[in-house]
């Protein structure tokens, strides 16, 4: 779950088995990823999930080019063995969106359909900045193959907070999202209707502000009546 720092205005499944084995092989590969939760004050950035961590060797081409689609078997703690595999292959279970060189703190941000992101990195001790035995090599914004889809509008994952996501809160000038379709102590207070530059640009009826980043920073939060949606 994300956390993202908010402000409040002042006034039946139907998956395939297929899908499902895919979607536990992930599971297995992003634990201990951990979805961070999302945050409520001024107008603040929201904290992003931590991504994977992936081990690249070197080669003469770009690992994980857009378009192209990885594969994995295992996790060990926070380090995930990723391959590129063809995306006709049986063993592949997401697709690049976007590939970026930089540090993520430092690059684009994913797009909104993004479900997890991949940390790349190498193993060259010479290079290494921090100590950790690894080099980063930039990121990469994937999307699942088959459902589940955690990025998608609604969903409560992903690493961005977009238009269609629901959140709750969970202390002071923090809200964290949630499925809008959940129920009881994980049940959405507020959904995000709509992003904008800037708070005037709100429809009548907000009552929560939610940072998203981008270029169209601002979510605009109206109250979830009921629980659940």
């Amino acid at each position: 779950m994300r956390t993202t720092r908010t402000t409040r205005a002042s006034s039946g499944d139907g998956v395939p088995e297929r899908a499902r084995t895919r979607a536990r092989r992930w599971l297995a590969l992003l634990a201990g990823a951990g979805l961070v939760g999302a945050g409520v004050t001024g107008c603040a950035g929201a904290p992003a999930p931590q991504p994977v961590a992936a081990e690249v060797s070197a080669s003469p081409y770009r690992f994980l080019e857009p378009g192209t689609c990885s594969g994995g078997e295992r996790a060990d703690g926070r380090k995930a063995t990723v391959r590129e595999v063809s995306c006709r292959s049986e063993s592949a279970v997401a697709r690049v969106l976007t590939r970026h060189e930089e540090r993520r703190a430092d690059g684009p941000l994913c797009p909104g359909r993004t479900d997890f992101v991949l940390q790349l990195s190498g193993g060259d001790p010479g290079l290494d900045e921090d100590g950790d035995g690894s080099v980063a090599r930039g990121y990469a914004c994937m999307r699942n193959l088959e459902a589940p889809h955690p990025g998608d509008p609604g969903q409560g994952g992903g690493p961005r907070t977009v238009a269609g996501d629901c959140v709750r809160a969970i202390g002071e000038g923090e809200v964290r999202e949630t499925a809008c379709a959940a129920r009881g102590a994980e049940r959405p207070e507020h959904r995000v209707v709509t992003t904008v530059r800037e708070r005037a640009r709100c429809p009548e009826g907000t009552e929560l502000y939610v940072t998203v980043g981008g270029k169209r920073p601002v979510g605009c939060g109206v109250p979830v009546r009921g629980g659940g949606a």
